[in-house]
């Protein structure tokens, strides 16, 4: 019962609820009122409202909205200023100047927007700028730097703003100006096509609606520069005078202190020397006289002008002087005679009307010499002078003239003959070359005859110094001066001798620098070693070729052999006659399989020289009596041939596997032919079952199956990276082809620069001992068991430059490669 009471009073509970909210009043806009406007510019002003009631529903959006037209509404222009109730403010921007705008506030909550009463206002008017003129600066001949600052717009925008600049006070942008962008704050101005030396005027200006406004003004004086000016042309010209002048256009700015001309011989004379005149001051035109100058002489002439500044040069012109005649002179009487000297001089009488600038003798073998001729110079100026003539060949007539050079040219005086004395020969000693132990080649050149005929010529020899013409000694090598060549014989070995050169004329007998040399002594025989051939299991022949004695007698040759480089005559070696020329040598008492390092050798009475160095290795024989080629790749000793013995080390014979179904499940050693065809044998060699491999007997003694790990040593040797050795299947790059023979592969055929020398023999099938593959694969057993039905193999295929690495069944026919124990 009381439950069911308790449900009754929840009923009567909702029912009441919902009969109240139903009888809920709906919302109203909302009430508000706008402020007065205040603060008004050219482009913002203040206003706002306050919102008296949100009308019963939340005020969502409150704020002003503006147009130039009445009732203004919020898709005009307004602002957003919170929200509720209560008074606000709003800032108006973006105005226009001097525009009449009405306002009005508005609220927004969910049953609408309403609006408070309307006021208007006006924005001010725009006014001129405000603004000040920088300093000027930079102020150089034709430009200055000035500029302004704009610190107030006037109510509008700025745009357009610069300096403007005249002669006269208060410029304006009617005068000269730039135009330095838009806006307010500093700006800089260049100022430039100024007049040198001028007093300027200059104002800054701002542009905006109201008109155009200046700051104040600013004077400044452009710096004077030098004068301009040009040359005349000369004028007048005489042997030492000329007339020029200048004109000078602008002083620059500064008044020209002094004017005149310079000149020179060189090009851009200046006015700091004593060539220059001085022709009074200011502008305009003026003559100046050049004095002074040298006849038959280019001279370079340049107006200048000078002002407070500088000094400034008009052009350059050039003129030459007027020439003077040659002078007049006589050539003096040869004295002083000797083989190469002699004495004269002369006497110049007339300068010619120019200073003499050099003057001397010449001379020479033909009549009427000249300065291009052997010469002195005795100086300058006119009067006799005295030369010493040197430098002259023995017994020669010569002609002799005195010269003087002034402006006009070159004058010669009368024309003497003399002739010098005759003297010994001049002779060179030319150095020894071709030296032997009892000959060598020297010789000389006779360079001067000394004035009399050389009548004998040649080189003369000792073991003592400075030695002179003795018969025996000495060679006669024909007569007259130059060149000679002589052969010196009859030396002692490892001797120092002294060499002269000589040359005898009717005043003497004339001796060349002494030179020196040492015959050679008796070196090493030259001998080159033969090729190595014949090689046998435990012979080998070879030889060589004694190109060279040494200068001595080969009293013994042959070669000489070993196990170790560079093999001497103290081992084994054979003897093979005497002398030089080719000889023939047989090698005994090798071991099969094994390097010998051979030399040819040849004796004489200082040493025993030796040939090249050649390195061979003796065959390899099994029990079977087959021999194989044997050879290194890299520091391993291979088998380069595939094994073919049918009888393991010990002379036991292994089992033969006559027919394919004796290799399926063999479990002792066994051998057998491709396709049991034993003329396979020579070319391909045997096919082994690994139980043959493991024997240990397989190989010759000293010798073994290679390893899995060996046969990685060879692939890493070849090229292989060290990291995919031991990778199964095929790798590395081109280790198979550097393997493989280059023949039998057809067009997979290899290079073979490893040496190793592969063949394509096939193999038998472990699962029915087929013969499979010959021509296109070669398979090698290693010596590592993978796991009790396998070993490792290795295996070469026509069609592949790699190498792979894989396991196989025990009783797979497979070939044999042996490797030397270490």
């Amino acid at each position: 019962m009381k439950k069911i009471f308790n449900i009754l009073i929840v009923v009567m509970f909702v029912s009441g609820i919902l009969i109240v909210n139903g009888c809920k009043k709906k919302p109203d806009p909302p009430t508000l009122t706008t402020t007065a406007v205040s603060g008004i510019t050219t482009k913002t002003a203040t206003s706002g409202g306050n919102v008296t009631s949100d009308g019963g529903a939340a005020v969502t959006a409150r704020g002003v909205c503006w147009s130039t037209t009445a009732k203004p509404a919020i898709t005009d222009s307004k602002t957003t200023d919170g929200t509720g109730t209560g008074a606000f403010t709003s800032n108006l921007t973006g105005l226009s100047a001097n525009t009449l705008y009405y306002v009005r506030a508005y609220a927004t909550n969910s049953e609408g927007t309403s609006y408070g009463n309307e006021v208007s206002f006006t924005t001010s008017e725009v006014v001129a700028a405000t603004l000040t003129t920088a300093a000027v600066t930079g102020i150089a001949s034709t430009t200055a730097t000035s500029g302004g600052e704009i610190t107030a717009d006037g109510g509008g925008d700025i745009t357009a703003r610069g300096v403007c600049w005249s002669t006269t006070a208060n410029p304006t942008t009617a005068n000269n100006k730039t135009e330095n962008g838009v806006g307010t704050g500093a700006f800089t101005s260049s100022l430039e096509g100024l007049l040198p030396g001028t007093t300027y005027h200059v104002r800054a200006y701002a542009t905006n609606a109201s008109g155009t406004a200046y700051g104040a003004e600013v004077t400044f004086t452009t710096l004077s520069v030098v004068p301009t000016l040009t040359t005349a042309d000369a004028s007048a010209v005489t042997t030492t005078t000329a007339t020029s002048g200048g004109n000078i256009t602008s002083d620059g700015g500064s008044p020209v202190t002094a004017r005149g001309v310079c000149w020179g011989t060189s090009t851009g004379p200046v006015a700091t020397g004593p060539n220059r005149t001085t022709d009074g001051t200011g502008t305009g035109s003026f003559t100046s006289s050049i004095t002074g100058l040298a006849a038959n002489t280019t001279y370079y002439v340049r107006a200048y002008a000078t002002n407070g500044v500088g000094t400034a040069y008009g052009n350059e012109i050039s003129f030459k002087t007027s020439e003077v005649v040659l002078p007049t002179l006589t050539t003096t009487a040869v004295s002083g005679l000797t083989g190469t000297t002699a004495v004269s001089g002369g006497t110049i009488t007339s300068d010619g009307g120019g200073s003499i600038t050099q003057k001397g003798v010449c001379w020479g073998t033909e009549a009427n010499p000249t300065t291009s001729n052997s010469r002195t110079t005795q100086g300058a100026g006119s009067g006799s002078f005295t030369s010493n003539l040197t430098g002259l060949q023995p017994g020669t007539t010569y002609h002799v003239r005195a010269y003087a050079i002034n402006a006009a040219g070159t004058a010669y005086g009368n024309d003497i003959t003399f002739t010098t004395a005759a003297v010994e020969p001049t002779v060179t000693t030319t150095s020894v070359s071709a030296i032997t132990q009892t000959t060598a080649a020297s010789g000389g050149n006779v360079t001067a005859t000394g004035g009399a005929p050389v009548t004998a010529r040649g080189v003369c020899w000792s073991t003592s110094r400075n030695p002179t013409v003795v018969p025996g000694s000495s060679t006669s090598n024909g007569t007259g001066a130059g060149s000679f060549t002589s052969n010196i014989t009859g030396l002692t070995p490892g001797t120092i001798y002294y060499v002269r050169a000589y040359a005898i004329n009717s005043v003497g007998t004339a001796y060349g620098n002494e030179v020196s040399f040492t015959t050679s002594a008796v070196t090493a025989p030259v001998v080159t070693t033969a090729a190595v051939s014949a090689i046998g299991l435990s012979g080998a022949t070879s030889g060589g070729n004694v190109t060279s004695a040494g200068g001595g007698t080969v009293t013994a040759k042959g070669i000489c052999w070993g196990t170790n480089p560079n093999p001497t005559i103290q081992g084994a070696h054979s003897e093979d006659g005497t002398g030089t020329g080719s000889f023939s040598s047989s090698i005994t008492g090798l071991t099969p399989g094994t390097r010998y390092y051979v030399r040819a050798y040849a004796t004489n009475s200082a040493t025993t020289g030796y040939g090249e160095q050649v390195t061979f290795y003796t065959l390899l024989g099994d029990s079977d009596g087959n021999t194989y080629r044997v050879g290194n790749i890299g520091d391993q000793v291979w088998m380069l041939e595939n094994l073919k013995t049918t009888k393991y080390s010990g002379g036991t014979d292994i089992n033969y596997l006559e027919t394919d179904a004796l290799w399926v499940g063999a479990t002792e050693g066994g051998y057998g032919w491709y396709a049991n065809l034993s003329s396979n044998k020579n070319t391909y060699g045997a096919l082994y079952n690994w139980f043959a491999v493991n024997s240990g007997m397989l190989c010759p003694t000293g010798w073994h199956v290679p390893s899995d790990a060996e046969y990685g040593v060879l692939e890493v040797h070849l090229g292989m990276a060290p990291g995919v050795v031991n990778d199964y299947g095929w790798r590395g790059s081109t280790q198979g082809t550097v393997m493989k023979n280059t023949t039998g592969w057809g067009d997979g055929n290899g290079t073979n620069t490893s040496g190793f020398t592969a063949v394509p023999a096939g193999y038998r099938y472990y699962a029915n001992g087929s013969s499979q593959g010959q021509g296109a694969y070669g398979y090698f057993w290693t010596a590592t068991e993978t796991d009790a039905p396998r070993a490792w193999n290795r295996l070469l295929w026509s069609d592949e430059a790699r190498v792979s690495r894989a396991a196989v069944e025990k009783q797979a026919g497979k070939s044999v490669r042996c490797v030397k124990d270490n």
